[in-house]
């Protein structure tokens, strides 16, 4: 598979998904380079945004397993993993397998849950596996993690920590419609009571061995040791700057990479230009810093201040 091979099905995916889900092209873009950069996504945004019938979507027009869960206060890490259950007529363990073991997990309102809980993720999310009695399971090269969050409620939720969200490689902000998206979705979805995503005749364009070449296409893009120098000055700036209080991982600066190498195949190139690296600073760092006790005060956004850091970082011509 070439680069332009991941462009044509990186568009096949786009037209299925945009069967059912009106607008929300720069979220599918992110879930796209998430999924080719093999690293996982974070969605937050207001209840009623499709967060999680645009990860139905994806799953179904990728035609690959797809698993659930909606995480709640009473969840426990076995709910997700699994467990071995002792069958008393064979006198052995049985491995019951939980709903982790799938391409595509959707971890729904993963703030909802409890740290123990949401820990049993860093090792799928990390090594795309998952141990347990001492046996470690594999979930597969292609082993992706879309989360969804509500960021209004405060009662009753559990901030991931800076470990788990150093795990995902994009938090993306899921906003509102415009008001012909708003309109257009009336039309769509306001004649029918089904939540059926069968209804729109969303069709699997592609497999895991497909993706599997489409990740090995992504790997061989090049990268310049000035890109690398430019993605390296990013992440060393947000340590820097005197409005964060903690800045990026090495994590940052290598997942970075990974995804403006995706982002460079989606646009059919087989080479990394800086502004694939500045089009996801944004997404890709905002999760990983802190802001100082100072720029709280005065009201700072991490978003503008990674944004300022982009425009006065020197980039490579």
């Amino acid at each position: 598979m070439n680069v332009d091979e991941v462009k044509t099905l990186a568009n096949a995916i786009r037209e299925e998904v945009a069967k059912a889900i009106t607008g929300q092209r720069d979220t599918v873009d992110l879930m796209l380079t998430a999924l080719f950069a093999g690293g996982h996504i974070l969605l937050e945004g207001p209840p009623g945004t499709a967060k999680t019938m645009t990860a139905r979507c994806f799953a179904q027009a990728l035609g690959v397993a797809y698993g659930r869960i909606q995480f709640t206060p009473d969840l426990m890490p076995g709910d997700i993993v699994g467990a071995n259950i002792y069958n008393f007529q064979t006198g052995q363990f049985t491995l019951t397998r939980g709903p982790i073991f799938c391409d595509l997990l959707l971890a729904d309102e993963i703030n909802r849950t409890p740290p123990k809980t949401q820990a049993a993720l860093l090792e799928a999310m990390q090594e795309h596996a998952v141990t347990f009695d001492g046996t470690t399971h594999s979930l597969g090269r292609n082993f992706m993690v879309v989360a969804t969050q509500n960021p209004i409620e405060h009662q009753g939720v559990y901030p991931l920590p800076e470990a788990q969200l150093d795990r995902f490689l994009f938090k993306h902000r899921v906003s509102y419609p415009d008001l012909t998206e708003e309109r257009a979705i009336i039309v769509h979805h306001g004649g029918s009571a089904s939540h059926d995503i069968e209804q729109y005749g969303i069709k699997a364009r592609t497999d895991r061995k497909t993706l599997e070449a489409a990740l090995a296409t992504v790997g061989d893009v090049t990268l310049v040791d000035d890109v690398v120098g430019y993605i390296a000055a990013l992440v060393r700036g947000t340590r820097e700057s005197p409005d964060l209080e903690v800045g990026a991982s090495p994590r940052a600066g290598a997942m970075l990479a990974r995804a403006a190498r995706a982002k460079a195949a989606l646009d059919g190139r087989n080479y990394v230009i800086p502004d694939d690296v500045k089009a996801l600073a944004v997404p890709a760092l905002r999760h990983r810093v802190v802001l100082s006790p100072a720029a709280q005060i005065d009201g700072r956004l991490v978003e503008q201040i990674v944004s300022d850091l982009v425009d006065h970082t020197e980039a490579p011509r």
